[in-house]
This record gives C-alpha cells, structure tokens and sequence, in this order.
C-alpha cells in the first residue's frame, strides 16, 4: 500500500494541531469569491498552490516555510508571516 501524499509531499497529509495559526488569516483569492478563512499551514498551502499562480520570491518563502512546518522543521508562526507577506504581495490579503 502506497502512502498518500498531500499536495507539499508530507505522508499521509495528516496535519497536528502544531500546524494551527494563532490567529487565522482572511484572504480573498479572487473579486468574485467570498473571503476564506486561513486557519493552519495546511490551508496556507493549498491557496499558495491553486490561487498564487506567478512564481515569486514570497511565494516560494511561503512555500517553502510550509513545508518546513508540516515536516516539524520549523513553527506555525513562520509559516504564517511568510504567507501573509505572500498574499500582501498578490494583494489578496483582508485581513491579518
């Protein structure tokens, strides 16, 4: 039997409550869409993946702090800045 990966490559896409934001941030992913509500490294990184499509240097930061959080090699709050600062840039963000 296979493992399943989530969409950053951790096993089984299982997520811990040490991948919660303190406080959840709200994005906007497109004019016509209601807001979301980001509330762990998980979500962070499904919008990063499917909504923030221009390769930039935040973005990468935002990925790449994900995927340290979800492999226990960094905490949520960094994740967390680094995806605000993601969002800012693509000017997607409501409310931090």
């Amino acid at each position: 039997m296979r493992a399943r990966l989530s969409p950053l490559g951790v096993e089984g896409g299982v997520m811990t409550g040490s991948s919660r934001f303190e406080r959840p941030v709200v994005v906007q992913v497109s004019r016509h869409s209601s807001e979301r509500v980001v509330f762990d490294v998980n979500d962070a990184s499904n919008i990063l993946l499917r909504h923030l499509h221009r390769q930039t240097a935040k973005r990468k930061a935002a990925m790449d702090a994900c995927r340290q959080v979800l492999r226990g090699e960094a905490h949520p709050p960094v994740a967390r800045r680094a995806f605000v600062a993601a969002a800012l840039e693509a000017k997607i963000l409501r409310s931090d």
